[in-house]
Formats: structure tokens, sequence, C-alpha cells
């Protein structure tokens, strides 16, 4: 089994680069989709984010009102500190158990938005960084996920700069492309990871 973490800034274009590697045959752990998994409606999550943050965090259904949270933790470290501490335990032990299921040949592709800011990379045969110029996230985030300029930028600060990922990646994918560009780069990439694996 070779493990990869794959990791980016917001807006960088991971989920595509993701989507381009499980069609090459990747086993695929996504670490936000866990994170909306272990703070579902029932969870022991979802009741520690209650209890850190108060009712106002929830939707009326009972659910994590996400944007409402955002707001409050992407503004103030500390709070973020507080959520992370809460979900990032959680968040490892489910991507353990998916990925002690995985096929003992497989390249296991952890996608972790925050691999640079928690110290991760060790824990990863390879990291790859996808890389795209901040103006190009910003753009992205506005235009494509509707967020004003403000929050956007907030978000892009929260996380590492592009030299902190820059500087752990074994493999960086630049998304600056047009998607032709970055499908036949990833192409390159999985058969570079398909040849690690055979040879662990």
């Amino acid at each position: 089994m070779l493990t990869v973490g794959l990791t980016g800034g917001i807006g960088a274009g991971k989920s595509e680069v993701s989507r381009l590697l499980v069609a090459c045959g990747a086993v695929l752990i996504d670490a936000d989709r866990i994170a909306r998994e272990v703070v579902a409606p029932g969870t022991p999550g979802l009741a520690a984010v209650v209890e850190a943050f108060g009712a106002e965090v929830l939707t009326e259904d009972g659910g994590l009102d996400r944007p409402r949270l955002g707001s409050i933790v992407f503004a103030d470290p500390e709070k973020l500190a507080v959520l992370n501490g809460i979900v990032h335990p959680l968040v490892g032990a489910r991507s353990r158990e998916l990925e002690d299921a995985a096929p003992e040949d497989a390249v296991v592709v952890h996608d972790v938005p925050l691999l640079t800011e928690n110290g991760l990379a060790p824990f990863y045969d390879v990291v790859i960084v996808v890389d795209a110029d901040p103006g190009t996230q910003l753009d992205r985030l506005v235009r494509l996920r509707g967020m004003s300029e403000d929050d956007a930028r907030a978000r892009m600060a929260a996380q590492a700069t592009r030299e902190e990922r820059r500087k752990i990646a074994d493999i960086v994918i630049d998304n600056d492309v047009p998607l032709p560009d970055l499908q036949a780069r990833v192409r390159e990439v999985w058969a570079d990871l398909a040849r690690r694996a055979r040879t662990e």
C-alpha cells in the first residue's frame, strides 16, 4: 500500500485532482467528507461542537450550520483551534479505519485540506500539493463558490502559505492551467505513484 497525502489551499482545485486520481484507480479518503460525517446529527462530534459554540450553530432541523460556524471560527484563531481539537481526532480515527479496509496493493489518497497546518506530512509515503496562484484561488472562491471576497480572503489567510505547502511537497501539481493540461499532469503523477506502490 502506498499512502498519499493530497493537499492544497482552498480554491486551488484539490477536489478536481482527487477526482482525476480516483478515475486512475486511487482509493480516496476525503477528510472533508469525513469531517461532515463526524458532526452529523446525533453524533458525539456534533454534541461537542454545540457544547463549545452554542446552539446558534445549529440549523432549524438540528444539523450543523456550516456557514454560521465558519463565520465564527475563521475570524478567530482560538475558536478555530477549539473546533479543530474536536473534529480532527474524530476524522483521524475514521480515516485510519478506511485505510485499514483498503486492498494491500492500493494507492490510498488522503485528501487533507489542513495537512500542512497540522504537521501531517510525515505520516504519508508521498505528499502531493495542488498549487495555484492566490489570485486564481480568490477568483474561484468568489465566482464558483459564491463567497464574498472578504470571506474568501479570511479563509485563505487561516490556511498555510503557498510557500509552507510547497516546502512539504514531494510532488507539486500546478493548477493554473487548462483542464486538459491538468489531466495530463495527473496521469503522469499517477504513473509515478503506481510505480512506487509496486516497489513498496
